[in-house]
């Protein structure tokens, strides 16, 4: 039995995982949840899986789930930073999933490192602002990191077995995102409800933007240079737009892996929590006979210069990754509240990067203070 902290349960993570843990609850145990906002359903999911501890965004939320919960055997119910640090590092769980979106997951992973967590990581900012300090805690305290993005995933499962000195080239796969096929010169009329349409993946609002600037492939490259120690010239981004491959390793020897199926994160989450087993979700494989042909094709950065602006993060490291990360996170929900469009999301991550005087081999400290720099300067700019 596998004792579990799922910070960010309500998001599209968080829910896919408490669907694992309902299928098989031989296997799973929740010990504790974390949610921002989302209190009616956060109390249903406290109702049917009895947490022993939960946290949410604020004070207030915390009073608004206390009225919600029905019963008198009620978890203990905290708030704030201080509340998600605490179910990060709960005492009485084995694994924790972060699934928070953005740079709020920074500080409970190293709070879950710290007490010794084996960690499942749904969080790509969390790498991405500070990769080098996260790993080496992890190696320091023993603590194994598990990717449950679909690509992470297929990279780990695809180097399973195999040598890592026999690496070549990591093929880290995208969809290509909604507006793969569109012209450029009409990406100034694409709309918020186009944005949001995407056309292979389910998930929440902030990650489906991102992809469709294809700027979650940039943090994803970030990502790999951390969780597999290559570096960014070893990883290929391609599209394929089938979203069957989930990525492929290339050897020295010619050979490639790519590990493949639907295109449904259970079954990277699921491989996170039980790894090294496979556990049954039921799910159907691909059927490759209707598919006709799997397609790939290089992704255009012209029109998608996030890959661009995570390749020169990569080769600058420093804090140019935090400020990359926190003007995405000021643009994205800028253009989520309808307040810029969909080419100023571009325009500010550049324009921010571009103003930031990077600091090499920056403590904690300095890449919280350059995130907050970041997001100051992204919205003045706006």
């Amino acid at each position: 039995m596998k004792r579990l902290s799922i910070l960010g349960s309500t998001g599209s993570i968080g829910t896919s995982a408490l669907n694992i843990v309902r299928m098989h609850p031989d296997r799973f145990q929740v010990k504790a949840l974390t949610a921002a906002n989302n209190i009616d359903f956060f109390s249903k999911q406290i109702d049917e899986f009895k947490p022993e501890l939960v946290a949410v965004f604020d004070e207030k939320k915390a009073l608004e789930l206390s009225r919600a919960l029905k019963g008198s055997n009620r978890p203990e119910i905290l708030f704030g930073e201080t509340g998600f640090n605490e179910a990060a590092s709960y005492g009485d769980c084995d694994m924790v999933l972060l699934a928070m979106v953005g740079a709020a997951g920074l500080k409970p992973a190293l709070c879950a490192i710290e007490a010794k967590k084996q960690i499942a990581l749904a969080n790509k900012e969390t790498l991405v602002m500070a990769g080098e300090i996260i790993m080496a805690k992890a190696l320091e305290n023993n603590v194994s990191i598990l990717p449950v993005d679909s690509e992470h995933s297929a990279i780990f499962q695809c180097l399973k077995g195999n040598r890592k000195k026999d690496l070549k080239t990591i093929f880290l796969t995208a969809s290509g995102g909604p507006f793969r096929e569109r012209p450029f010169d009409e990406f100034k009329n694409i709309t918020l409800k186009d944005a949001l349409h995407h056309p292979t993946w389910n998930m929440g609002h902030k990650i489906t933007i991102d992809s469709a600037t294809l700027m979650n492939k940039g943090l994803e490259i970030i990502e790999a240079v951390h969780l597999f120690d290559v570096t960014h010239e070893e990883i290929k981004v391609l599209v394929h737009p089938q979203s069957i491959v989930h990525s492929m390793v290339g050897y020295k020897d010619g050979s490639i892996m790519a590990q493949m199926g639907q295109p449904d994160m259970k079954g990277a989450i699921s491989y996170a929590l039980s790894e090294p087993d496979r556990i049954d979700l039921q799910m159907d494989f691909p059927d490759f006979t209707s598919l006709h042909s799997l397609t790939f094709e290089n992704p255009d950065t012209q029109k998608f210069p996030s890959l661009l602006f995570a390749v020169e993060a990569c080769k600058q490291k420093g804090t140019l990754p935090a400020v990359m990360n926190a003007a995405n996170e000021v643009a994205v929900k800028a253009f989520l509240e309808k307040r810029i469009n969909f080419l100023n999301i571009f325009n500010l991550i550049s324009r921010t990067m571009e103003l930031h005087t990077r600091i090499d081999n920056p403590d904690l400290s300095g890449i919280i203070e350059a995130d907050c720099w970041a997001r100051d300067k992204a919205q003045s700019l706006i």
